[in-house]
């Protein structure tokens, strides 16, 4: 891990101008659920749930420590989250009720078919 110490002015999600290290190039095809956020993302923002500041904001808003630790589409849906809540489009226990409800259909994409 990096130090991530932001200097005077500047905070730790600031990385303008610091050197990063190589930008990997190499092309991967993305998973499922990381299409589904990317989508999630277009579908709610054209319908005016939130802007590109309101997820910028609640990304720039999170510890260094879940940046660090989550990856860029786990980042992204959290923001996402987030910005829905705020919105008003659902509420926590909402959200905490379609989780359950969810889970109990299986692991996998089969399991929730063979219902």
């Amino acid at each position: 891990m990096t130090d991530k110490t932001p200097q005077i002015g500047r905070r730790w999600h600031d990385m303008g101008g610091d050197a990063a290290g190589p930008v990997p190039d190499a092309s991967h095809d993305f998973a499922i659920w990381e299409k589904r956020v990317d989508a999630l993302m277009v579908l709610c923002s054209t319908k005016g749930h939130f802007t590109v500041d309101g997820l910028r904001r609640v990304l720039e808003d999170m510890p260094v420590e879940s940046f660090d630790q989550m990856t860029y589409y786990e980042r992204w849906i959290m923001s996402i989250n987030q910005n829905l809540i705020e919105g008003g489009v659902y509420t926590t226990a909402e959200l905490a009720q379609k989780m359950t409800e969810v889970a109990s259909r299986g692991a996998t994409y089969g399991d929730a078919a063979s219902e």
